[in-house]
């Protein structure tokens, strides 16, 4: 399970790669369950500007469909059902849901409304931390991709509201098999099922966000090649 994950270093980088602006607030280098990050999800189509008045409608040209607008939301880490009945019980699930399995996205009670209402996301993120016990101990690993650039991981996101009327807005990252990945079966218990977080190609994040269809977006949810991620044991300070 993916717990321990590192923010993007440079706000540049929100623009520049995934097309939104930085946060007002900095999030925390690093994230744990129940701390505050951010995700980026699919936002309504800015309106257009008025226009002078057109052509009869069957001489007019065929419209083009607005452009994917992409907004940055900060949620907690640990995905919070809807169904949940208080905060309380929001504080004890939210830890065992900052990870969600792929395979069972229309299955799990915690994860098919997102699912298919189609609450997709992308989180942004420079590398994320996995334990490796080859040496009989836990050893935790940064792992980021080869080329330094950040990393946009497929999620859901979901928004609670309790009875009292406050608000959890919340992201989880969806996640697939690991077990024959070239780097990533190294890491995690032994003998457990190998996992990894559903990275991205830059080129379809809008078309993950945009999917019409919640199995057209499960084409998307692959494991990242290996050769493109490096692995680094953390020094200890």
């Amino acid at each position: 399970m993916t717990v321990h994950t590192e923010s993007l270093r440079l706000a540049s980088f929100f623009p520049d790669v995934f097309h939104v602006g930085a946060p007002d607030s900095p999030v925390g280098h690093e994230l744990w369950p129940r701390m505050p990050g951010v995700f980026i999800r699919k936002a309504a189509a800015a309106v257009a500007e008025p226009v002078e008045p057109v052509e009869p409608a069957e001489t007019q040209e065929p419209q083009p469909s607005p452009p994917l607008v992409r907004e940055l939301v900060v949620g907690q880490f640990g995905l919070v059902p809807r169904w949940v009945k208080s905060a309380s019980d929001a504080k004890l699930r939210s830890p065992k849901l900052v990870n969600a399995r792929s395979e069972t996205v229309t299955t799990s009670n915690n994860l098919r409304e997102a699912w298919l209402a189609g609450q997709r996301c992308i989180v942004p993120m420079m590398a994320f931390f996995e334990d490796d016990f080859r040496s009989g101990k836990a050893v935790p690993t940064r792992i980021s991709r080869v080329d330094g650039q950040p990393m946009g991981v497929a999620g859901l996101w979901e928004s609670w509201t309790g009875a009292g009327g406050e608000t959890i807005v919340s992201y989880t990252l969806l996640t697939v098999n690991a077990n024959s990945h070239a780097l990533m079966h190294r890491y995690q218990q032994p003998g457990s099922e190998k996992r990894m977080p559903a990275v991205l190609n830059e080129g379809g994040y809008d078309a993950w966000l945009n999917a019409a269809h919640p199995e057209k977006a499960r084409e998307f949810l692959r494991a990242y090649p290996a050769n493109w991620l490096t692995a680094n044991p953390v020094e200890k300070k």
